[in-house]
């Protein structure tokens, strides 16, 4: 069953929605206050990709009714192979826009840690979602896509980990796309208390050909003191898509946020990953891979901002473009005023295996601190000649030896998921892509 919108939406669809999903009361007028402001903001520029003819905004249904699970066992195939159905206790699985299954494991929820759909979150978790949903990490009104997401936000999930506590196995969260009307206005939010610790995997599985929906996905983690989050995502969205992902971090004192991304999609695509360092001595790693065919247009942006004295970020980031796609990579450390003894470094390479393709990779230092340490190193070019060459010296043929240099070239980021079939997951896709 599919409910439908109007293209135009007005006050009223968002707050019967709202009265529909059974939200809190203040989430009615959170959605209205930024419906109102989605037409009285401008949209965003990301750097040298011109999106104003970009859709986001029409899309034929705001929210599709799907089916639950009883179990694991009845995931469909494509998301078995990305859990350990015998093993995994802590999973949330949201089909389309439907939370579809969700389990904890007792000593998890005996120790406080939550982890709910963001609809029960607003309910059960008021205060903390006042406290943070949209408002030191991503806000309402940075831009038109952020207040549109905030007005239409139509899945997620809120994950809480109290102080002290330290999550030994992971949390996966699987967002299953399997109706191509669905669009995807999810939201994450990841809380990691005072020296505790989370390792949360997320992915995004289409198993349409193509989609004639939205995609806008906003991500917000924050880390108390001592904290530490490792987030990793692999993004498989189908084609047809327009898509927009904001992924943010908000470190405090001595903590550390690690990301792993495996950006995937087979869709035009906007995406941002920033972290700002608040406190004194955190840290953040960022490592992303994108492999982008046919003739899609991405953007990419990556960005540490450093406010803490004596913190440290590093970004890398691989790229591997093919057929007639292209990309921008975007490399941001950025070191604020009084931010001293602080260390930003970042790395991005990309590999081009066309003619037609196009890769641009663009590191960004942006210092009004003296006593610092930054860096920055950059590349685009095709394959290696002398690696193939050694390849195929020892009997390998010139398709194989290409692919080997491929998967070595992302292997950084692959290498880095805690889950043996999220890696899985990402290694086929890559292979897929570049075959």
């Amino acid at each position: 069953m599919t409910v439908e919108t109007k293209m135009a939406l007005t006050e009223q669809d968002v707050r019967s929605f709202s009265a529909n999903m059974n939200e809190a009361d203040w989430m009615a007028e959170f959605r209205a206050h930024a419906l109102a402001k989605v037409e009285q903001l401008p949209m965003p520029t990301p750097d040298k990709t011109k999106i104003d003819k970009w859709n986001f905004t029409s899309f034929p249904v705001h929210a599709v009714e799907s089916g639950t699970y009883a179990s694991l066992d009845e995931l469909p195939e494509e998301v078995k192979g990305l859990v350990n159905v015998e093993e995994q206790k802590n999973i949330y699985v949201q089909r389309n826009n439907t939370p579809a299954f969700l389990s904890l494991s007792d000593d998890l929820k005996a120790q406080g840690v939550i982890l709910t759909d963001i609809f029960t979150a607003s309910r059960e978790h008021s205060e903390l979602i006042q406290k943070y949903l949209m408002t030191d990490g991503v806000k309402v009104d940075e831009h038109r896509l952020t207040a549109l997401h905030a007005a239409l936000l139509n899945g997620g999930v809120f994950v809480y980990v109290p102080k002290n506590v330290v999550v030994e196995e992971p949390i996966q969260v699987v967002y299953l796309h399997d109706d191509a009307q669905a669009s995807l206005f999810n939201h994450t939010l990841i809380i990691a208390d005072a020296n505790s610790s989370l390792t949360y995997v997320e992915n995004y599985q289409s198993t349409v050909a193509e989609a004639q929906g939205l995609a806008n996905i906003v991500a917000e983690v924050f880390t108390g003191d001592n904290a530490k989050v490792e987030y990793g995502a692999v993004d498989v969205l189908a084609k047809g898509f327009t898509t927009y992902v904001n992924r943010r971090g908000v470190a405090g004192p001595g903590s550390r946020i690690e990301w792993a991304l495996g950006l995937m999609n087979d869709s035009d695509t906007v995406s941002e990953n920033i972290t700002h360092l608040v406190g004194n001595g955190s840290s953040s790693d960022m490592k992303t891979v994108v492999v982008g065919r046919g003739n899609q247009k991405q953007n990419f942006t990556s960005e540490i901002v450093h406010w803490g004295m004596d913190t440290q970020g590093f970004i890398l980031k691989h790229g591997v473009m093919k057929e007639g796609a292209s990309s921008i990579f975007n490399g941001i450390g950025r070191i604020a005023k009084g931010a001293t003894r602080s260390d930003a470094v970042q790395e991005s390479r990309v590999l081009m295996l066309s003619e037609k393709a196009r890769g641009d990779a663009n590191p960004i230092l942006l210092i009004d601190e003296d006593d610092v340490t930054a860096g920055h190193a950059a590349s685009v070019g095709r394959v290696d000649p002398l690696q193939l060459f050694y390849l195929m010296s020892r009997g390998i043929s010139k398709q194989e030896a290409e692919r080997l240099v491929i998967h070595g070239f992302l292997a950084p980021v692959v290498t880095s998921l805690p889950i043996e079939g999220v890696k899985k997951q990402l290694t086929e896709v890559i292979e897929r892509k570049v075959r």
